[in-house]
């Protein structure tokens, strides 16, 4: 090798391990097309809230247009049946947002309606993860989180996952 191309290896080495905690933050998020398909149904459905029963779960949502998904879910109970049935999603979503059963309880705020983000982009306001005693901001700062890195990606990892599920049993509900 000559000289020149030694030089260039250590700043290139240096670039690509500085680069390297980005990419984690980079994921991919599986519920990001869900989010904008949910979304619109309820745009086109001029709904602003929407709520389904799965297992022994009720999922409740609330939607501001542009600005914030608000999505929880929760044990199910016979409470929730008759609002089902009436398709009163918005009472579905308060009650379940305040009367839950312990430990049952998750909790999405969705910045922007577009999906979970490891971590916004360009001042955007971070979205946020509760379950059960367990409260996440995506903002990228998992030292701020007091995790590890990896525990970081792999807490985003699950939370978006388990979004997204919830995301498509909404849409189910909405068609």
């Amino acid at each position: 090798m000559t000289h020149a191309v030694h030089r260039l290896i250590g700043p290139a080495l240096v670039v690509g391990l500085l680069m390297a905690p980005a990419a984690t933050f980079a994921q991919d998020s599986k519920s990001a097309a869900l989010a904008t398909e949910l979304t619109s149904l309820l745009d086109q459905m001029k709904l602003d809230s929407i709520a389904s029963q799965y297992a022994d779960q009720v999922v409740g949502a609330l939607y501001i247009p542009g600005t914030q998904l608000l999505v929880v879910t929760g044990k199910s109970s016979a409470h929730f049946d008759p609002m089902l049935k009436q398709k009163a999603y918005r009472d579905v979503y308060i009650d379940l947002s305040s009367a839950s059963v312990a430990g049952s309880k998750v909790f999405v705020i969705d910045q922007n309606c577009d999906g979970l983000a490891s971590k916004p982009d360009g001042g955007a306001p971070a979205d946020t993860w509760e379950a059960g005693t367990q409260a996440l901001t995506f903002d990228g700062e998992w030292r701020k989180a007091k995790m590890t890195e990896d525990a970081y990606g792999k807490a985003f990892a699950d939370a978006d996952e388990r979004y997204a599920r919830l995301l498509a049993l909404l849409i189910a509900q909405v068609k």
